[in-house]
């Protein structure tokens, strides 16, 4: 997925009320912008740290810019939690996926569970001789606070603890159900629950693995150009 257009580079003055934060540009104008990222951020939301902001091209929104990427440990880190299910719709119809590859129906948000609706439901012909559909939920990863080690959540993520427990009665039901990771960064190598920062999706992760759903942890190819899903990392239970 490559940005509209070129990105701006900045420095983050604060990040607050979850989704707005100030940013000074190159040259000096002071902005406000938009932060699509309901998490703490941590390691990713210091005063002075560069950062990466795009412009929208529509001209009614009440911000016009919204951050994107965070220089951190020498890398770019993509902050946006909007992206990862565009990068994984874009991974699909390309093939990148190898474990999720051969399901020429993909529908995007599709109602399951109580009241929920899952990010892809990825369906084949081939359904009706014994190939179960596959239930998909997209988790975007930023945090690193070991150096090559990803962690989700940033947060408690009580949502997400509930589709863990969806996927599962998915795979009771019959079908396929996989949780996938999507690491925006460039410099970890193992993936991991973040059991101090929510033990409870930690837990609900290792139950979902163990009743049958599929984990896997992917990470991306991040510069100032755009956003692509690169090569699977391991997940360290």
């Amino acid at each position: 997925m490559r940005f509209a257009t070129p990105l701006l580079r900045g420095v983050l003055v604060q990040r607050y009320k979850r989704f707005l934060a100030d940013v000074v540009l190159k040259g000096g104008e002071a902005v406000t912008v938009h932060c699509p990222n309901p998490g703490a951020m941590l390691g990713l939301n210091r005063p002075g740290m560069p950062v990466w902001v795009s412009r929208s091209q529509n001209t009614k929104r009440k911000l016009q810019l919204t951050l994107e990427l965070v220089e951190a440990n020498g890398g770019l880190v993509g902050v946006n939690t909007m992206l990862p299910n565009r990068l994984v719709a874009e991974a699909l119809a390309g093939g990148v996926i190898a474990e999720l590859a051969g399901y020429p129906n993909v529908r995007p948000e599709v109602k399951y569970g109580a009241a929920s609706r899952v990010d892809f439901l990825l369906t084949s012909p081939m359904t009706e001789l014994g190939r179960p559909s596959c239930w998909l939920e997209v988790k975007n990863v930023h945090l690193m606070r070991t150096p090559g080690l990803a962690e989700f959540p940033d947060c408690v993520a009580a949502r997400s603890t509930r589709h863990l427990k969806e996927l599962e009665a998915m795979v009771a039901a019959g079908d396929r159900a996989v949780a996938l990771f999507v690491v925006q960064r460039t410099d970890c190598e193992t993936f991991t629950a973040c059991r101090d920062l929510d033990p409870a999706f930690a837990a609900g992760l290792d139950h979902a693995a163990n009743a049958g759903v599929e984990v896997l942890v992917y990470d991306c190819e991040v510069t100032t150009y755009g956003v692509e899903i690169d090569r699977r990392i391991a997940w360290a239970r």
